[in-house]
């Protein structure tokens, strides 16, 4: 099979746009004869007269018709592609961008977030949806442009990963609890009543594997689907509640929290986001922005990328 010639994209798309051989030529400083061998060659490619006599001007056939806006974005696409990046005004920058992020990351950082966006770009909007899973399929097709993650193996190889920030788990009772008391131990803290959060389909994980060589399993009294909800429910009772500290901060706030008594690994929250966004100004932009807001929090160094 034969490749088309490629530059008869551009050619096409001024006949088309102008309707005349003659105008085409002028636009694109050609010669008329040069002009009309271009159109015998689109015609022989396309099996198409593409543009026909009618009276003393030239009118599109139907197939000329189905072409004209699909050529038109093409040429306009690939034109885009071939133009080097230039350096945005962020005054003038009008886009919006979606964020898909763990709860507690938007009560954490948002607000700090969302007033760098509109002191740099006002024109930019920030729409936070929730992260229900670890499928980076929504960064493949566009419909997110950021996330966060823990990153496992589930993310596409393609994706790229910044880490952000260091977290760990710990226990949050309602003041006044028995366990805001004294010294906590691994019984003590097992014995309590506790609520499970189900991120990965199971209320049993990390905790519960720290617990078993000890000999002790905690007893859950309720499985829910996010850490706000386990706090709200610690609050106002006396379960236990057991979340990543960096991630709840705001939402602990009133409230009795202390580190496990049990060792329990670390974990690094990282940016996500997929390579054809890599060079995108506005988006490397907003990478930054929310590099700098975690760093504002960050008790402990991240190596940054390099810009």
């Amino acid at each position: 099979m034969v490749t088309p010639d490629l530059n008869l994209l551009v050619t096409l798309d001024v006949l088309l746009a102008e309707g005349s051989v003659a105008n085409a030529a002028r636009r694109l400083r050609l010669s008329p004869s040069a002009m009309s061998r271009a159109l015998a060659r689109l015609r022989e490619t396309t099996g198409d007269p593409l543009l026909v006599r009618a009276g003393r001007g030239l009118v599109a056939t139907p197939r000329a018709l189905e072409l004209r806006g699909r050529v038109g974005q093409l040429v306009q696409d690939a034109t885009t592609v071939l133009r080097p990046a230039e350096k945005i005004n962020l005054l003038q920058l009008e886009r919006s961008f979606t964020l898909r992020t763990r709860e507690g990351f938007v009560e954490n950082f948002g607000a700090q977030l969302i007033a760098r966006v509109a002191e740099q770009a006002p024109g930019v909007r920030l729409c936070f949806v929730q992260k229900l899973d670890k499928d980076s399929a929504p960064l493949r097709d566009g419909s997110v442009d950021l996330e966060t993650a823990v990153v496992g193996v589930t993310e596409g190889p393609e994706v790229h990963a910044q880490a952000l920030f260091r977290d760990r788990f710990m226990g949050v009772v309602r003041m006044g609890h028995p366990l805001a008391q004294g010294k906590m131990t691994p019984a003590r803290y097992a014995a309590g009543r506790h609520i499970s959060v189900a991120l990965r389909g199971s209320d049993k994980g990390l905790i519960d594997e720290a617990l078993f060589p000890l000999g002790l399993v905690r007893p859950i009294a309720t499985t829910v689907g996010g850490f706000s909800t386990a706090l709200a429910l610690a609050r106002a009772s006396d379960l236990v509640a057991t979340v990543p500290e960096r991630h709840t901060g705001n939402l602990r706030d009133g409230m009795h929290s202390f580190a496990l008594p049990v060792a329990v690994p670390e974990f690094t929250v990282s940016l996500l986001w997929h390579p054809r966004l890599q060079a995108d100004p506005a988006h490397r932009w907003l990478r930054e922005c929310v590099r700098d807001i975690c760093a504002e929090h960050r008790e402990d160094g991240v190596r940054r990328e390099s810009p």
